[in-house]
């Protein structure tokens, strides 16, 4: 299986309102994850200009499946659903 590819916003909004938290997360990843994902900071994502979404921080993952509000335990949470992995 491939990685799962997790692109972290940190243009402004995002990075003043929990990018950093985000970023931060590679390194605080459960031992059984840390090899399936993969991160990416990008300087802006373009997802605060579509109004269903909802509000910064954004992530997107495998290039398509955007994430409005972005904590790190929603992202881990969608990460193993991802990977169809129960609680670790």
């Amino acid at each position: 299986m491939e990685k799962v590819k997790v692109e972290i916003c940190c243009g402004t909004a995002c990075y003043l309102l929990g990018a950093v938290q985000l970023m931060r997360l590679e390194e605080r990843l459960p031992e059984k994850l840390k090899d399936k994902v993969e991160f990416e900071a990008k300087g802006c994502l373009g997802l605060c200009n579509d109004d269903k979404l909802g509000g910064a921080p954004y992530v997107r993952f495998n290039g398509t499946e955007p994430m409005a509000g972005a904590t790190p335990d929603k992202v881990v949470a969608r990460i193993r659903e991802i990977l169809g992995m129960e609680e670790i």
